[in-house]
């Protein structure tokens, strides 16, 4: 028994490319926002994100 690759049956259009192209973009810079926003309320010291500090992570050690 041979093993047979999947093959589209027909060619996607542009627009069906492009579509899905900027559906992935808008996704990604949603979560580039969402990332700077969180980095910018870490630095003012508003956020209510838990992350280890310098000094918790030697008393582990």
């Amino acid at each position: 028994m041979s093993a047979v690759m999947a093959v589209p049956k027909k060619k996607t259009s542009k627009a069906k490319r492009d579509q899905r192209r900027a559906h992935w973009r808008r996704k990604a810079g949603f979560e580039a926002q969402k990332a700077l926003s969180l980095g910018k309320s870490i630095l003012t010291g508003r956020s209510t994100f838990v992350y280890p500090t310098e000094k918790e992570e030697e008393e582990e050690e």
